[in-house]
């Protein structure tokens, strides 16, 4: 099932939440929307539920124009960070809701909805709670029964709005993990909001990063991370260092950080480098121009270091043999160079 949206707008009152969304999902595709606060990605959200409305735009649900359409009439399933849970109802009452509210000519026969629900606590295998309230389960339990709610009405499109928020680091990992397993065996196209980031690049195909109420890059978590389309996105995914440089006849001069010029084909100006930590090799040196403030083993004999160098802390990665307070010199493998006035460069030693 395919989504779109083209061009949106959403402004309350003065203030603009949306300023010209596009977004095109593949049947089956998982997409994260993955922003700080005020970025638009819950509005957006809203919006493709049946929440809210846009001012303007196109959105359409497999093929159907369906901005106007009320939340009831979509055929969209959602999931809140909340849960959203009737505390009244047993969890196979909460799961059914959402078929017995619907229009006499469009509800199931009461035998087919108490199937539907013996299928779907089958499917988010939590059988066993069937009769129990929502108070006298757990945290990712309730997650579980939410999710079941929303595939209740076998919705065309399945909606997450941080859904994970409310349960601890542990549990969190494990619950989006079997969702994302879910989500694999059912097909259902998926869009999860979330600020997290290592949620979304775990969770998703493709990652929509937003600002500002717009998408600024559109890509899979790998290409955020390694093409960067803008300075937000660089600084914003992932841990990165930013260090000022200045771009002169073709050279990057990054002297005052104890780096090597580097060689790009940008205008002359001011700019910014963002060095990943595993872009950046660190080696003792007895006349280095840094001081190791900080290290820490990081996987197969590996070191993270952290270096203070020309009043800057540059992280990288280092091997055995290196310890806090040592001299040492910096060698960036990589890293991506952005000019103030717009325009970047991917750089690579030796590329």
């Amino acid at each position: 099932m395919t989504v779109e949206v083209v061009n949106l707008i959403r402004h309350f009152g003065e203030t603009a939440a949306l300023e010209g969304v596009s977004l095109a999902l593949e049947p089956g595709e998982f997409v994260a929307l993955l922003g700080p606060s005020g970025s638009g990605k819950t509005t957006l959200l809203r919006i493709l539920a049946g929440l809210d409305f846009p001012t303007s735009g196109e959105v359409r649900i497999a093929g159907a124009d369906v901005a106007n359409v009320p939340a009831r009439e979509r055929g969209v399933g959602v999931v809140f960070q909340n849960y959203a849970l009737f505390r009244h109802m047993s969890v196979a009452e909460n799961i059914a809701f959402g078929l017995r509210v619907r229009p006499r000519r469009h509800r199931p026969a009461e035998a087919e909805i108490q199937r539907r629900v013996r299928e779907l606590l089958e499917l988010v295998q939590i059988p066993e709670l069937a009769q129990r309230y929502p108070e006298q389960i757990s945290g990712g339990q309730r997650q579980r029964v939410a999710l079941a709610r929303a595939l209740a009405i076998e919705p065309q499109l399945l909606l997450l709005d941080e859904p994970f928020g409310a349960l601890d680091a542990q549990v969190r990992k494990g619950v989006r993990r079997w969702v994302r397993g879910l989500h694999e065996r059912l097909g259902i196209t998926s869009i999860l909001v979330t600020h997290d980031q290592e949620e979304a690049m775990e969770m998703a195909d493709r990652v929509a990063v937003m600002q500002a109420g717009r998408i600024v890059q559109l890509d899979t978590p790998r290409a955020l991370l390694e093409a960067p389309a803008t300075e937000f996105v660089a600084g914003f995914l992932g841990e990165a260092t930013r260090l000022p440089l200045r771009i002169r006849d073709g050279r990057a001069r990054a002297a005052e950080f104890g780096l090597d010029d580097i060689a790009v084909e940008l205008p002359d100006g001011e700019a910014v480098l963002f060095l990943r930590p595993h872009e950046v090799w660190i080696e003792p040196a007895p006349a280095g121009q840094g001081i190791v403030r900080f290290v820490r083993p990081e996987g197969a004999g590996g070191l993270r270091v952290l270096v203070e160098i020309g009043g800057h802390m540059i992280e990288g990665v280092s091997g055995a043999g290196i310890a806090r307070g040592d001299a040492c010199r910096l060698r960036p493998q990589a890293g991506t160079v952005f000019l103030a006035g717009g325009g970047s460069q991917r750089w690579r030693c030796g590329g």
